[in-house]
């Protein structure tokens, strides 16, 4: 119990100090708009769009695949 208290009472200050924690909330806090900003630029594009409404389409029509043959496994033949 002793050597606990003792690697406890000689780690602490590392352990309490928020050097590593204030590092990462500044590289957070420069990523972060930086990202949004990117992320609204692909939302303006138009290819994106156009690829996210094909994606639907074809989804959709596996949707409706699956209902009409009322399996997801395969045709009966």
């Amino acid at each position: 119990m002793a050597q606990f208290v003792h690697n406890f009472v000689e780690k602490a200050p590392v352990l309490l100090s928020m050097t590593r924690l204030s590092w990462f909330f500044q590289l957070i806090s420069v990523e972060i708009p930086t990202t949004i900003q990117s992320l609204k630029k692909m939302v303006k594009s138009e290819a994106l769009l156009n690829g996210l409404v094909a994606t639907e389409v074809w989804m959709w029509f596996y949707v409706i695949e699956i209902i009409g043959k009322c399996d997801i496994a395969g045709y009966g033949v």
